[in-house]
């Protein structure tokens, strides 16, 4: 087996570099030196820290699929950025960039370039192709087979085996490439619940709770021996032992909601009150993580920052933000509708509700993605109007996700199209990271906390171990996790963007 085999039966990036990585860790450490798995954020896939073969110093690692001109040219520029703290761990002496094309693509290698960065840098510079992997195979052809077999093991291997700096310290070092891309303006914005829950929305299970009420003391107001609090117990013991899908539950109270077929009135109605009547009104209805949000979207003397924002919300929370503060946007929950280039569009690709339905025009248009049936719909139409909009604003912007919990199946699906031949994640999701009290400890009725995992080192191994694997699943979607602890910690780290 060689290099160029393997790739023809293993074309996604992961796989490649995962086997590649999985070689020299064998290569290295059979010659009694030390490896290292680091993905910094910037440069460095991985680290010999006394290097190997005839390579003496720190050496660093960075494995491209393939590379380009403009590829080699933002190394070495991230490179300079990175380098005073790579070095101030590592006191890299040699990179070596790994790519898997051939030698006679390589050529442009030896460019004014190449040697530009070998002298700004000081550190030597070489770039391998699939000629000098194989000698690594040829070398270990047994070890390299087993790899070959074994092959997502060995990525779980590598992802939980990854030297990592402390979380925080990479939160911040991927905040500033965050910043730098919001800079340069080519960006969107997803938007999930969380956004709106800031500001006092109902999460989705009260809501639909809501709606069983609404429905079933209407339906029996005659006969009705089922009282308000009783129905809001059944439903949450409901939720429990029927593996509880709110998208299920939906469709059961569309279907009772409306009582003419095809006509949603009574349904959108029913929704749209309780959605804004259930709003904790003790929280701002402009909370400090939608001001944060709509300050991102302020334009500037050369123009917007961002370009788009995609929300899957109903409610209009964030239209009011931007109208206090005089933005130019326009919502888009329908098929062709188009904005003026000055505005900013807002695409509601699950449907918008908002509280005056007076001053929108068409909204009986829009697409409520509320039900089982009205996921369905968008989930298996490739061309829906939403979708494709998911899509563009995935394959052309870096995108900044906010309040979404990553597990929705249609944006997972959107994200891995956009992700196919990445060999580096350009976008980015806040995410909450499991902290120990969080894992180990819950509170109970009087308001203490039981400790319901008693080995707590175990548990900090299982989190350490458990963040990584999240931190690669999402990376072979495209996407970079910003971790957070506390919903609180979010519009701080919003609001350095634009410091």
């Amino acid at each position: 087996m060689n290099l160029q085999e393997f790739i023809i039966n293993n074309r996604d990036y992961y796989s490649i570099e995962t086997f590649i990585l999985s070689l020299l860790r064998i290569h290295i450490e059979d010659q009694g030196r030390p490896f290292k798995i680091i993905k910094r954020t910037l440069v460095g896939d991985a680290i010999a820290e006394k290097g190997f073969d005839s390579f003496q110093g720190a050496t660093l690692f960075e494995v491209k699929p393939t590379l380009r001109r403009s590829t080699l040219q933002d190394i070495f520029r991230n490179f300079h950025k990175a380098s005073s703290i790579i070095n101030s761990e590592f006191r890299i002496s040699d990179l070596i960039i790994i790519s898997t094309l051939q030698d006679r693509n390589l050529q442009f290698a030896a460019n004014d370039d190449l040697l530009l960065a070998k002298e700004l840098s000081g550190v030597k510079i070489t770039i391998w192709g699939p000629d000098d992997i194989n000698k690594i195979i040829n070398k270990h052809r047994k070890e390299a087979n087993d790899i070959v077999n074994n092959l997502f093991s060995k990525r779980l291997e590598n992802a939980i085996n990854i030297e990592s700096k402390d979380w925080k310290t990479e939160r911040d070092e991927r905040l500033l490439e965050l910043k730098e891309l919001y800079l340069k303006g080519q960006f969107s914005m997803f938007l999930g619940a969380g956004v709106s829950s800031s500001a006092g929305m109902a999460d989705w299970d009260t809501l639909l709770n809501s709606l069983f009420v609404t429905y079933l003391s209407k339906e029996f107001e005659e006969d009705n021996k089922i009282g308000e609090i009783d129905i809001k117990e059944i439903v949450a013991r409901l939720n429990v032992v029927d593996d509880k899908s709110a998208l299920r539950a939906a469709r059961y109270l569309r279907s009772a909601l409306i009582k003419k077929p095809k006509s949603d009135s009574s349904f959108i109605n029913a929704i749209t009150e309780n959605l804004y009547q259930l709003r904790d009104t003790s929280k701002n209805i402009d909370s400090t993580l939608i001001q944060s949000i709509s300050n991102l979207c302020m334009p500037t003397r050369i123009g917007a920052r961002v370009k788009s924002v995609i929300t899957y919300n109903f409610d209009d929370l964030l239209e009011r933000n931007l109208s206090v503060k005089k933005i130019k946007h326009h919502s888009v929950y329908m098929d062709n509708d188009f904005c003026d280039p000055e505005e900013l569009p807002l695409y509601h690709v699950h449907g918008f509700l908002p509280e005056d339905r007076a001053k929108y025009a068409n909204l009986e248009k829009s697409t409520l993605v509320f039900s089982e049936e009205g996921y369905h719909n968008i989930y298996t139409d490739a061309y829906h109007w939403s979708n494709l909009v998911q899509l563009s604003n995935l394959r052309d912007n870096n995108c900044m996700m906010i309040g979404l919990s990553m597990a929705d199946p249609n944006l997972r699906r959107l994200l891995d199209i956009s992700a196919k031949n990445l060999d580096k994640p350009r976008h980015f999701a806040f995410i909450r990271r499991l902290s120990e009290k969080r894992f180990c400890y819950e509170k109970v009725k009087d308001g203490k906390e039981e400790q319901v995992i008693q080995n707590v080192e175990a548990a900090k191994t299982f989190l350490d171990i458990h963040h990584k694997l999240n931190e690669d699943l999402m990376r072979e979607l495209g996407v970079t996790v910003i971790w957070y602890e506390g919903h609180d910690d979010i519009p701080p780290l919003l609001d350095k963007l634009h410091e």
